[in-house]
């Protein structure tokens, strides 16, 4: 095993001791709070749609064998659904109220979605750098949510790609890494309950500037390389860690 691969095993390690310190989220956020929160996030220029809740350990679409339970939108017409719009936010919170809410990707903001362990051994080099980080949320048990400036807007056509991970969830699997949420796609939004007893939850809030994906992406794919290295026993420069498009 590589000393690189070492050398994360460390960080690792610290990265567990700090999860079992960390105080266990409530539940549920109150409405108040929970409203304040997606109000937050229109606010910063996201635009957010409903999504599932889970109802108990299946979800709320009634789907048998739902294969992302909890994780997605209510509507298939959730990308023109999605809205910045505070009234509308406040409808939707007030007559929903179990509701989870999504994010649409590729308007404003894209998301790099990593595991939990790279991501978080990530931030912590990310801001002993000093690189201003934006938003990041806590998905579940297993990812990291970093979120950044979109890539392309309409007047940049070329600059766009199609990114359909979450758009397909039984594809999901096949990317273990690194996944580029852009256009296309989306990712839950705090505050979100998950099966379980999991949730969705920000580290850092919607009120930090978006960054640009690229002053983010080096550490956050050298995190995720020594991450699978780890995991695999493989050296780390013999792992090629793919993005997902």
């Amino acid at each position: 095993m590589g000393a690189d691969s070492g050398r994360y095993r460390g960080t690792e390690s610290r990265i567990s001791q700090w999860l079992r310190r960390r105080p266990k989220p409530q539940p549920e956020a109150d409405d108040a709070a929970r409203l304040a929160l997606l109000l937050a996030v229109a606010e910063a220029g996201m635009p957010i749609s409903p999504a599932a809740h889970p109802v108990g350990y299946r979800c709320s679409c009634e789907r048998i064998g739902c294969p992302t339970p909890a994780r997605h939108p209510v509507s298939f017409a959730w990308q023109t659904q999605s809205t910045t719009d505070r009234a509308q936010i406040e409808r939707w919170a007030a007559g929903q109220p179990l509701a989870n809410f999504i994010t649409a990707t590729g308007m404003v903001h894209d998301v790099l979605d990593v595991p939990l362990p790279a991501g978080l051994a990530a931030l912590e080099r990310l801001t002993a750098a000093g690189i201003d980080v934006g938003p990041v949320a806590q998905s579940g048990d297993d990812r990291l949510l970093f979120f950044t400036a979109t890539r392309g807007t309409p007047e940049d056509e070329d600059e766009w790609w199609p990114c359909e991970l979450d758009c397909h969830p039984e594809t999901m699997d096949e990317h273990p890494g690194l996944r580029w949420h852009c256009r296309g796609s989306y990712v839950l939004l705090p505050p979100a309950r998950l099966p379980g007893e999991l949730d969705v939850h920000w580290i850092r809030g919607p009120e930090h500037p978006l960054p640009d994906p690229l002053t983010l992406l080096e550490t956050l794919t050298d995190a995720c390389a020594q991450y699978a290295a780890a995991e695999s026993g493989l050296d780390h420069g013999a792992v090629a860690w793919p993005l997902g498009r």
